[in-house]
């Protein structure tokens, strides 16, 4: 049975753009973006952990398989097609990723639908900085980075930067001085995220609150969940959704 046979789904268009979506739960919303290579089990499973919580839980399927287990051969298909859309910026710096904007359309009407204080947003891996991305709006108010990989951290530059043009790193900045904080989660010695969390200290101050796991591992709340990972965010969004 499809893990997500208890899900509704649907089909969210903004801009030309269109995804499919999956929805469950009750309370205020929170926008899960899976990593590559799709929307795995693992995915779906965190996003069950939320539901429990008490959340309203919206998964968009964005590339790759839908609730099938990953393979080798599916993750080496889908980043080099990540590599050309046009959606992703998996190299150029100092860029936004064009689907930040359908994302945000996404949170928009998932808040108008559920009501609360705002929406949550996390992003990972290949989509890890697009919950900053989402920050734009102020519907937004609970970002969470996990391990965030792009542009691919190939060279200085590119290992440091955020996925952001710099008038909307400018915006996260204000967004975080008027008291939205962000949550990062990552392995200490993951390479692939560069050294964007050192970044994001520069950058957002004590308005970064940063959780780093021990060890080389990547995935922090899927194929290599960390406990640990997993209540920090759970209670971040608890604190910022619920007042709890």
């Amino acid at each position: 049975m499809s893990l997500l046979a208890d899900w509704t789904a649907g089909r969210h268009t903004a801009g030309g753009v269109a995804h499919d979506t999956y929805r469950r739960g009750s309370g205020p919303g929170i926008v899960v973006i899976h990593e590559s290579p799709g929307l795995t089990p693992e995915v779906v499973e965190f996003g069950e952990e939320l539901v429990e919580a008490g959340f309203t839980v919206v998964l968009p399927h964005l590339f790759g398989s839908a609730d099938a287990p990953p393979r080798t051969w599916e993750a080496a298909r889908v980043v080099p097609r990540l590599c050309v859309t046009r959606e992703f910026t998996m190299f150029a710096t100092g860029v936004t990723a064009p689907l930040g904007d359908w994302l945000r359309t996404l949170a928009r009407d998932l808040h108008a639908s559920v009501g609360g204080p705002g929406v949550g947003a996390i992003g990972m891996c290949v989509t890890g900085g697009f919950a900053l991305a989402m920050m734009l709006d102020p519907v937004v108010v609970a970002p969470v980075v996990a391990q965030p990989a792009v542009p691919l951290p190939v060279g200085r530059r590119r290992a440091a930067d955020l996925n952001l043009s710099p008038s909307d790193l400018a915006e996260v900045r204000a967004r975080v001085a008027d008291g939205c904080p962000v949550l990062g989660v990552r392995y200490r010695d993951d390479w692939i995220t560069g050294t964007r969390f050192e970044t994001l200290r520069r950058e957002l101050g004590d308005g970064f609150i940063s959780v780093e796991l021990p060890g080389r591992g990547h995935a922090t709340l899927t194929d290599h969940k960390h406990p640990v990972a997993v209540v920090r965010v759970v209670d971040f969004f608890r604190e910022r959704l619920l007042g709890r």
